[in-house]
């Protein structure tokens, strides 16, 4: 597998670990996922039988995959790669701005937090379309990619100029590339007091939904009512600023803000793990210098999900800048069948 280029150059020198880390899990029919040069250039060496189109569709949802080839000896026989993405990539490329998730990054953690569903608990998530949460909106990137890969996108942000921003971009983009859909920003009443406003947008052809409530992440159950889903994917905020937006807008309990992981992810967490399927998973990234992998294990186990474990979950974990060491976990909701 010929890998992507990364705009991003740290992210770039890290992709091809993280690369076979998420095929080893997302492509469970691959063995021995190893990085290999050709001529100088990196790939993914795997072994595998004879690929059938639903397992081709798989390996070109990768997040770094560019082209395969089928190795003969010295040479290389290229195999298609099905066109597998709803809408065009530059959906979440094009825009810009302080803090911004690396997208590569975002769709490595919907590939792997989707591979991870329980579909004995959950045999509809094996049809899809899945309904994924981002309870950490930001602009978006999360849902953006959902709607590529053929999901429901759903979020919560505590900035509601954020979701301002989204909703013109994504409106001005759908408009540009003539995507029949609708799209309207509307104000949320509860018990007749306003407590903040909600996006709605839909694409007609696709029947593919997505919505944003402005609101705090903590109050995502009540903001989303009995409606549970499939798969939660979010990017934790790191405890630092990027230029001169702070790196959240989640509040503390003393109304401060509160950008330290274990101090969000410790409030919030119960509050996620109510709104998932019984068999679906939760994939979170976060800065491990405020939180140790064991502790977040330790909150998850706490919150009746069970975190993923074996080699392959501890090839994530990599650097962003000099204050931020990013990792990944995903666990999964264990509840019997009612």
């Amino acid at each position: 597998m010929l890998l992507a280029p990364s705009a991003n150059r740290v992210y770039a020198g890290e992709s091809t670990e993280l690369a076979a880390a998420e095929l080893t899990i997302s492509a469970p029919f691959v063995a021995q996922v190893n990085p290999a040069q050709v001529a100088g250039v990196e790939y993914l060496s795997f072994e595998s039988d004879e690929l059938a189109d639903e397992q081709l569709a798989v390996l070109a949802r990768q997040s770094a995959a560019l082209a395969l080839f089928q190795r003969e000896g010295e040479l290389l026989r290229p195999v298609a790669l099905p066109d597998c993405l709803n809408l065009s990539d530059d959906l979440v490329t094009i825009p810009k701005y302080p803090g911004k998730t690396n997208e590569q990054f975002t769709r490595l953690l919907l590939n792997v937090t989707v591979a991870s569903i329980d579909t004995n608990l959950n045999p509809k998530a094996a049809q899809g379309p899945l309904a994924i949460l981002d309870p950490l909106t930001g602009r978006g990137t999360t849902l953006m990619v959902a709607w590529m890969l053929g999901h429901h996108g759903y979020g919560v942000e505590g900035d509601a100029k954020s979701v301002e921003q989204m909703s013109a971009y994504l409106k001005t983009w759908l408009r540009r590339k003539r995507i029949k859909h609708t799209a309207d920003m509307t104000p949320v009443r509860r018990e007749g007091k306003s407590i903040g406003r909600r996006f709605d947008a839909k694409l007609v052809s696709e029947k593919l939904e997505m919505t944003v409530f402005t609101g705090d992440t903590r109050q995502s159950q009540y903001l989303y009512g009995k409606k549970k889903f499939d798969a939660i994917v979010t990017d934790a905020p790191y405890g630092i600023v990027h230029g001169a937006h702070q790196s959240s807008d989640v509040r503390g309990v003393a109304g401060k803000r509160d950008r330290s992981p274990a101090g969000l992810l410790g409030e919030a967490l119960p509050i996620w793990a109510s709104q998932l399927k019984a068999g679906g998973a939760l994939g979170v990234s976060w800065n491990t210098y405020g939180l140790p992998r064991e502790e977040l294990a330790a909150m998850m186990v706490s919150n009746g999900l069970t975190p993923c474990e074996g080699p392959e979950w501890l090839r994530f974990g990599h650097r962003v800048d000099s204050s931020i060491h990013r990792d990944l976990m995903v666990a999964v909701k264990q509840e019997e069948k009612q």
